[in-house]
């Protein structure tokens, strides 16, 4: 997930609030509605799906951004593998930077994409 930091470098850098959790709490839980995604300011993120460690995601990563595409409840749980401060990224936001910066789309699909052929078992 090298290309990921430089694609949502920004996004983790921007003047919005911003949330933290302590090593070990659940930023979400699979099956939970979707209102937003996440850039990791500081810290990393475990991604796992029925208990399963699906990656460990490193600072300036995207995640959750699945419920800015379908609003379909949570894929995947969330859990701060260290103390992480969070960016959210809500639907109004997302399509901001869509519109003014179509190349950001680009880069959350080569993610959902990576994502996918990774859980696929595909390289």
């Amino acid at each position: 997930m090298a290309d990921d930091s430089i694609a949502f470098d920004l996004l983790a850098t921007i003047d919005t609030p911003v949330r933290s959790f302590r090593a070990g709490e659940v930023i979400f839980n699979e099956g939970d509605p979707a209102r937003e995604s996440y850039v990791i300011q500081r810290g990393q993120v475990e991604i796992r799906r029925n208990g399963r460690l699906l990656d460990t995601l490193p600072e300036k990563s995207i995640f959750g951004e699945m419920a800015l595409i379908d609003h379909a409840p949570r894929a995947a749980t969330a859990i701060a593998a260290t103390d992480v401060v969070l960016v959210p990224v809500a639907e109004k936001q997302f399509l901001f930077l869509v519109s003014q910066t179509p190349y950001f789309a680009l880069n959350v699909m080569r993610v959902l994409a990576r994502r996918l052929r990774s859980a696929n078992g595909a390289t």
